[in-house]
């Protein structure tokens, strides 16, 4: 039989964490975020696992508002190039192929942006901005910083930024839902 008490009791704690890191989140890191799209050639996405949902979800919602965005992997993303910012996403800030991608774009005079939980990794040292989300990563097992499992709070909390910024470039583009829907995905 299902727990109606622990479910609505997970969900406050979910809640709960992700309103903590939302009262902790550096507003100026997340306007560089924000900066950096709105002078970007073309947007690429990367991540690994939930955190590549994340970031996929995101590309949908600036696709929405008209900003040219690419999913890395997919066989139709172009090759990146200067002028073109690269997005990534790594708790760890040490997933190998998000590390390699930024690599590359960098190579490339790409501007990368990472959203990541270690400000000392290889992918913060890497990227032009960062984005500092004080989570767990997905091998912290304690619960000081979240009960939930893995990384959950990170790659949700990621989500949230995200949506955030488009909903911000949304209200100043003044355009309107009837306006962005012309744009959702008809062959569902």
């Amino acid at each position: 039989m299902v727990n109606n008490k622990l479910i609505t009791e997970n969900l406050h704690t979910i809640l709960e964490e992700n309103l903590k890191l939302a009262k902790q989140i550096n507003p100026t890191e997340v306007n560089a975020l924000v900066e950096e799209i709105k002078s970007a050639n073309r947007i690429f996405v990367m991540a690994a696992g939930r955190s590549g949902l994340a970031l996929k979800m995101a590309a949908m919602r600036f696709m929405h508002l008209g900003y040219t965005v690419y999913v890395v992997g997919e066989v139709i993303t172009p090759a990146i190039l200067q002028g073109d910012v690269l997005l990534v996403a790594s708790g760890s800030g040490t997933t190998a192929t998000v590390l390699s991608a930024a690599e590359k774009a960098k190579k490339q005079k790409a501007r990368v942006v990472a959203i990541t939980a270690d400000a000392q990794s290889k992918l913060a040292a890497l990227a032009d901005q960062v984005i500092l989300i004080n989570a767990a990563t997905k091998t912290d097992f304690g619960v000081s910083v979240s009960s939930q499992y893995a990384g959950s709070l990170f790659e949700q909390f990621t989500l949230f930024v995200l949506e955030s910024i488009f909903m911000t470039l949304w209200q100043e583009s003044g355009l309107t839902k009837e306006d962005l829907w012309p744009k959702h995905a008809n062959l569902e």
